[in-house]
């Protein structure tokens, strides 16, 4: 576990720093966007890198690596999203954006430290296509739910979805490392 714990905050520390960077050089644009549109976003990620996969080629040269790191991203900001609603100011000092995106990755992590318990670090020996399967579905999860207005009678909440996308991404993105 100390080994995944290592790789995991390395993807974290990647990836956030990515958001900082795009927060530096856009401000917290994303900030308009429904959870809904986020959601679209994430459609999109995925849908590509299942695309290139099924075509074993690309004709855009993004890296697959760039969109899994875009659904992690996706997946925080959806989470923060959720945290603020609508009601809250759009534009984010990047020190607010920071700590919010910081908060969704402690409670992503514990939640994935859980689950790695449960399930014997079963991910370790998945595929990438099944990963970005259970990601794409995941996504279909999320859009009934919204299409539900946030109602479930069994399931879990958007945010649990959000947060396994978020993992499920980042355990692509360390198998990705290691092939």
């Amino acid at each position: 576990m100390e080994k995944t714990l290592t790789q995991y905050d390395a993807v974290v520390k990647r990836c956030q720093d990515i958001f900082l960077k795009k927060t530096h050089d856009y401000g917290t644009a994303w900030r308009i966007l429904r959870p809904s549109s986020l959601t679209d976003q994430l459609f999109i990620k995925a849908k590509r890198i299942r695309s290139i996969d099924e075509k074993s080629r690309q004709m855009v040269e993004d890296s697959i690596e760039g969109d899994f790191m875009g659904l992690v991203n996706y997946a925080y900001m959806a989470l923060i999203q959720l945290e603020l609603g609508e009601e809250d100011e759009l534009e984010l000092s990047p020190e607010q954006a920071q700590v919010l995106y910081e908060k969704q990755v402690e409670i992503v992590r514990n939640l994935m430290i859980a689950k790695n318990h449960d399930y014997g670090e079963a991910w370790r020996d998945m595929r990438i296509s099944s990963i970005t399967d259970l990601i794409l579905m995941k996504i279909l999860r999320i859009r009934q739910i919204e299409d539900n207005r946030g109602e479930t009678l069994i399931s879990e909440g958007l945010d649990a979805n959000y947060a396994d996308i978020a993992n499920y991404a980042i355990f692509a993105l360390i198998l990705l490392s290691e092939s």
